[in-house]
């Protein structure tokens, strides 16, 4: 029903930024709004932010004001754009969607803050 695939992640230091993509295909994949997750090494994995398909958008504390979730529904495509990243950030970031209750998640993209 639904595939989606992260792009965009890779090292930078401290300070940086850096945009992820999402691409979601399959049937379903202009029907449902995207959301992107993170998990730090050896923790739980963490919402960050979403981008429903009517505009919406809703993020979590710990990244509002620095990230920023866009979307591009002709396309079926979600990015993040991350600034002042800092080692903290470092995590394998994850893109998710639900639909008819089922949760989907994209395979993942490290970002890796160090200097």
């Amino acid at each position: 029903q639904l595939q989606l695939v992260e792009s965009g992640g890779g090292l930078v230091q401290p300070g940086d930024s850096l945009t992820l993509s999402c691409t979601a295909s399959g049937w379903a994949s202009s029907r449902v709004g995207l959301a992107w997750y993170r998990q730090p090494p050896g923790r739980e994995r963490e919402w960050l932010a979403t981008a429903a398909r009517g505009g919406a958008r809703g993020y979590a504390d710990s990244v509002r004001g620095r990230f920023i979730i866009s979307a591009d529904n002709s396309k079926n495509t979600v990015r993040l754009q991350m600034n002042n990243l800092q080692s903290a950030d470092t995590a394998t970031y994850y893109c998710s969607t639900e639909f008819n209750n089922r949760r989907y998640w994209g395979q993942g993209t490290q970002v890796t803050v160090s200097s």
